[in-house]
């Protein structure tokens, strides 16, 4: 391949919605947009513990659109494994990595410590985090911080330019130049009507563009912001109504203050009462004081301190959020938003089993999360060890996603318009990712829509279809989708259930050693058919 010419290569967030990263090559330039951590199964999970397919030593600097973590939870391994280069990204963005890069490797050595210490694992090997805290504030360090709409360069050979994307607060998508060729590169693009930010904005006429498909499939009913409220006022109503807890998993990140806004608005106004709200993420805490100092930036506030009310008490230590397991009557509001960690995940142990109770998700849930498994009507899952009955009442609001849907990624696009190479969709599981393309292709049939797998590599040339150079990874299918491990939970949260309804302990005795039989049965099957 020649060093001429600019390529990509897709190392996640392809055939699926986390793991963001690209490689764009140059020369002997080598940049990276976004570098994120994969989330949802254990599966996907796994493939953070994996070695990069690139030296890190052999990066020059990243550019970053936005500080969730799947687009930015795996720098500090990058920095760790010997990225020397800068992170370039807002300012706003800089701050919120300082606290999110920091607990994300708080939870990678809590998560280690703690799968160590389950009676399950006794005789194997240690788990390992994939980075320490210390290891985040290492790569927080080399964050440079740059304005809104002025050219930088990254890299030798390389300018770059940030515009606003409208999903959080400090988000951007990146315009690239190199060789004479330009590519934009999404970020996650935010909704219309979204509390605190403007919307996504950026120049028209690309050779190549990367576009986010989060929401591919859907078109959500148009809903302004008093609307939401209103929405969010019924569920509280008819959760207090029910007697138990209102039990919400929000991200820490802009979910969390998006929340609290709406809150401080319906309480401010007595359209519902001043209930009790406990704020149980140290991280959502620390992520508000960021909002406060850049509130000036953000839409939606006026004069007033929408952090600041007698109504909210922001939970600092665990001894307090064990309290909260004996209360009733209040609203709680801890991480994560897929409930793959943090502090939701105790709650939900605590009031999952309880009819008083709800349980309400307000954002994109993915594949293989917990949150997911709960929201697609499970009776039973499966938390920290505890099999916990699902009878709380499950509720969904969809209009506080941070993602743009099919119509406003259309809108994005057409604005970004003409693309004379190729839109690459990313971001996205495959079913949003191939109805965004058949519609692309139904609007603009001219237009070359590619949906990029994990490790493909391509030529980006001048004004003509992009070029595969290397397929992708074909080791990924099971870690993409539904892996074994939601099944097995799914499985062994009933199977006690289902044991307690036979009559006697030596039915139950009889049922297990026949489970027994058939997976030695399969397992010598799958030998003898594979020649071991």
């Amino acid at each position: 391949m020649s060093d001429k010419q600019l390529t990509v290569r897709f190392h996640g967030a392809a055939g699926t919605v986390t793991g963001s990263c690209m490689e764009f090559g140059y020369e002997h330039s080598r940049i990276l947009v976004d570098c994120g951590m994969f989330q949802g199964s254990r599966s996907l999970e796994r493939l953070n513990l994996e070695d990069f397919t690139f030296d890190p030593r052999q990066i020059d600097a990243v550019v970053l659109t936005h500080a969730h973590i799947d687009h930015s939870g795996l720098l500090p391994k990058l920095v760790k494994g010997g990225f020397a280069g800068q992170i370039w990204c807002t300012l706003p963005t800089s701050d919120l990595l300082q606290h999110m890069l920091a607990d994300s490797g708080r939870i990678q050595e809590y998560e280690a410590e703690r799968r160590n210490r389950r009676r399950d694992r006794a005789g194997e090997d240690p788990f390992v985090p994939v980075y320490t805290s210390q290891d985040a504030m290492d790569a927080w360090q080399q964050c440079r911080p740059v304005e809104l709409e002025e050219f930088f360069q990254p890299a030798t050979g390389f300018r770059a330019r940030l515009w606003n994307a409208g999903h959080i607060l400090g988000s951007a998508s990146v315009e690239l130049d190199a060789g004479g060729v330009r590519v934009i590169c999404s970020g996650d693009i935010g909704p219309d009507n979204k509390a605190f930010q403007i919307d996504p904005e950026g120049p028209s006429g690309f050779d190549h563009a990367v576009c986010e498909a989060t929401y591919g499939d859907r078109q959500r009913e148009a809903v302004t912001i008093a609307e939401r409220r209103k929405l969010l006022q019924s569920e509280v109503e008819a959760a207090m109504t029910r007697g138990g807890n209102l039990v919400i998993p929000a991200f820490a990140l802009e979910r969390t203050q998006e929340l609290l806004l709406d809150l401080h608005h319906l309480m401010g106004s007595e359209a519902i009462p001043n209930v009790s709200v406990f704020i149980d993420s140290p991280l959502a805490n620390r992520v508000t004081g960021v909002f406060e100092r850049h509130a000036s930036e953000l839409e939606d506030t006026g004069e007033m301190n929408i952090f600041d009310h007698p109504a909210f008490h922001f939970v600092t230590d665990v001894a307090q959020s064990i309290s909260l397991n004996s209360i009733s009557g209040a609203i709680i509001l801890a991480a994560s938003g897929m409930c793959e960690g943090g502090r939701i995940r105790h709650h939900l142990i605590h009031n999952l089993h309880r009819k008083d109770s709800t349980v309400l998700f307000v954002g994109f849930q993915a594949q293989g999360s917990l949150g997911r498994v709960i929201l697609e009507g499970a009776e039973r899952v499966r938390i920290s060890g505890n099999d916990v009955r699902v009878r709380a009442q499950v509720r969904h609001i969809h209009s506080y996603s941070a993602h743009a849907d099919q119509a406003e990624l259309l809108d994005w696009i057409d604005e970004r318009s003409p693309i004379s190479g190729s839109l690459f969709l990313d971001h996205g599981e495959p079913g949003a990712l191939e109805a965004m393309r058949r519609e692309l292709q139904r609007r603009q049939a001219g237009l070359n829509v590619r949906l990029p797998q994990i490790g493909e590599i391509y030529s980006l040339p001048p004004g003509e279809p992009a070029k595969r150079l290397e397929t992708g990874r074909t080791d990924l299918a099971e870690a993409l989708g539904q892996d074994w491990q939601n099944t097995y939970a799914d499985f062994a949260t009933s199977l006690k259930a289902e044991l307690a309804r036979l009559r006697s302990d030596r039915q139950r005795r009889e049922a297990l050693e026949k489970m027994r039989h058939v997976l030695e049965s399969y397992n010598a099957h799958m030998a003898f058919r594979n020649g071991n």
